[in-house]
């Protein structure tokens, strides 16, 4: 049995109380990041002589001011909201992915290979099994940086950040070689990409005559999934554990490293899964670009979303609305491409600080109650 000493620190299987305080301050402090990178950015649109309330304006209005803009902000999401959820599972253990880049692709290549190979098998098998696929692939990409971690003690921002350019140049390999659309070929354009998947491979639309598809609802549900997962399984408990306090949690029987490196196994099957609803859901083949920026976005969004399962949703459509408002503004307004690209990295600049200082606040917080607790006769 483990002694009282080794488990402070451990969090308790029972819900914790609802601190409202505590939850509101989180919330803000991601906001606040939010609002100074937006008003960073309309200074330097003054600076270029443009209005920046008509550039918000025309930014909100791309985003959500139509039925497209709606639809393509959600489509957005969806990948954000699938990266964000392995995120959230990484950090919980205390340890980072920043290989959903490489994941992405992982996922989206076993997505294109497995309906062109099997291109004759009815939609109702052929789109689960994709889906599983992908998950593997990005499962198994994830896994190797969380083994070396367990193993050797290999940083793993070093590692997944390796495995990214690794996947990258392996796609082009196969989208310019093996996997190269055969009609491209026959035709003499050799464009790097891949044949398209075939129509029974492709997740259905909710709405009609958008983007919006079947994996925006799979996402969701998948969020309540993570949070049960993380909150209510013996495997989230530890997987929790180990995150708040490695050296409490080794000493009451807790396998610290294979935690680790299953969170980050985990971490990259999510990713995967998003690169093959990418593909499935929307380009419906493999190309150059597929990832989007999505891996590095939706750990911003997991940060934005207080690294909670059910945090990421809103986080996630927050984000994909800025990215579809920023092409509209950018079309109308008349700026810089590299001006909108400033201004996302601001947002994810002060709202990756406001992380790191609440994180620094809530230690403080800690300290100073347990300093009075010691105090007390």
């Amino acid at each position: 049995m483990p002694s009282n000493k080794a488990s402070e620190g451990l969090p308790t299987r029972q819900r914790p109380s609802l601190d409202l305080n505590k939850i509101g301050f989180n919330l803000a402090l991601p906001l606040a990041g939010v609002l100074v990178a937006l008003l960073i950015g309309g200074i330097m649109l003054v600076v270029l002589k443009a209005n920046p309330f008509v550039a918000y304006a025309e930014m909100v209005s791309g985003a959500v001011g139509s039925l497209s803009g709606v639809t393509q902000s959600l489509v957005k999401a969806t990948p954000l909201l699938l990266v964000g959820l392995g995120i959230c599972i990484a950090f919980r253990a205390n340890v980072i992915n920043i290989g959903g880049e490489g994941q992405i692709i992982l996922g989206a290549i076993a997505a294109t290979w497995f309906p062109l190979t099997f291109n004759t098998w009815p939609g109702w098998l052929l789109i689960p099994i994709t889906l599983l696929l992908g998950f593997i692939a990005g499962a198994a990409w994830g896994f190797v940086p969380g083994i070396l971690k367990a193993r050797l003690k290999v940083n793993e921002i070093l590692s997944t950040i390796m495995m990214n350019a690794i996947a990258l140049q392996f796609m082009y390999l196969l989208i310019r070689g093996p996997l190269m659309d055969p009609a491209g070929v026959a035709s003499g354009t050799y464009l790097a990409q891949s044949a398209a998947l075939p129509k029974q491979a492709w997740l259905p639309r909710l709405v009609p005559q958008t983007l919006l598809h079947a994996g925006a609802i799979i996402a969701v549900l998948l969020a309540v999934a993570v949070y049960f997962f993380l909150w209510r399984t013996t495997i989230g408990y530890r997987i929790r554990a180990v995150g708040l306090n490695p050296d409490a949690s080794r000493h009451s029987g807790i396998n610290v490293p294979f935690y680790q490196a299953l969170s980050l196994t985990l971490a990259g099957g999510f990713a995967g899964l998003a690169g093959a609803i990418e593909i499935m859901g929307v380009q419906h083949r493999l190309l150059d670009g597929i990832t989007g920026g999505y891996g590095f976005t939706g750990i911003v969004a997991a940060l934005l979303g207080g690294l909670h399962p059910l945090g990421v949703i809103p986080a996630s459509i927050l984000f994909g609305g800025l990215l579809v408002g920023a092409n509209e503004m950018q079309r109308s307004v008349q700026v810089p491409s590299s001006l909108i690209n400033v201004i996302l990295g601001l947002v994810v600049l002060f709202v990756s600080g406001s992380a790191i200082w609440s994180r620094r606040w809530a230690a403080r917080r800690k300290s100073s109650e347990t300093q009075e607790e010691q105090v007390e006769p």
